[in-house]
């Protein structure tokens, strides 16, 4: 059966690697990223019914108007991957610029809540569908010079369990730890020693069908890839 799945930074990384996967599966993909030439791109290689958006997720307003759109296009997504997300430049706290930390905290944990305000009411009125919110292995331990990284998964870790709790039966909100993959995140925190581990298309291969078979019965639990 034919799912509906809206996925955030979807133009990079681990969101670009699902789109084929989930496509060549049979669903249908709704995506955003800030790259618009990235966009354009996978418009192209994706056409309808998948679409794509040039959207920041820091942007409340923005995210809004894109959820209703899609709402009104798509209807209510069975599955949400909340994906985007930056890394800090590595560093020890109290030498990160406060405007860094603030980036990276608008755009990995208030951008998740922008996304979730934008499409979940629609999928609690249907009283049906599975939210993955992108956590780490940065979000259940730490790390130095990752402390805004660290503390934005371990947000996200508790804002998907509270939000579990607040979901009617049937539905799942999941915190997900895709792995140690090697994306152009993981090399700005661990430069070549990025290259020892899977690359996201091999990833997705195993993720796409993970994430697929998650249900009411995984509401709140913590979960992992590999």
């Amino acid at each position: 059966m034919s799912k509906l799945i809206v996925i955030t930074g979807a133009t990079r990384g681990l969101g670009r690697a699902l789109v084929p996967q989930f496509e060549a599966a049979g669903h249908t993909v709704v995506g955003c990223g800030r790259s618009g030439s990235h966009v354009a791109e996978l418009a192209n290689l994706f056409p309808a019914p998948h679409t794509f958006a040039v959207i920041d997720v820091r942007e409340d307003r923005s995210v809004w108007g894109w959820a209703q759109e899609v709402l009104r296009s798509h209807g209510p997504p069975d599955l949400l991957v909340n994906n985007a997300a930056v890394m800090n430049t590595p560093a020890p706290l109290w030498e990160v610029p406060a405007d860094e930390f603030d980036r990276l905290i608008d755009v990995n944990v208030k951008g998740v809540a922008n996304v979730i305000r934008g499409f979940v009411p629609a999928m609690v009125a249907r009283t049906s569908g599975v939210i993955v919110n992108l956590s780490s292995g940065w979000g259940r331990s730490t790390s130095p010079q990752v402390a805004p990284y660290c503390a934005s998964k371990y947000a996200i870790e508790g804002l998907t369990k509270a939000l579990a709790q607040e979901l009617p039966a049937g539905m799942a909100a999941v915190p997900l730890n895709p792995g140690v993959i090697d994306t152009d995140m993981l090399r700005q925190a661990w430069s070549a020693g990025a290259s020892a581990y899977p690359k996201a298309d091999e990833w997705a291969k195993r993720a796409a069908p993970f994430l697929l078979a998650l249900g009411g019965k995984d509401n709140g639990k913590s979960a992992s890839v590999g």
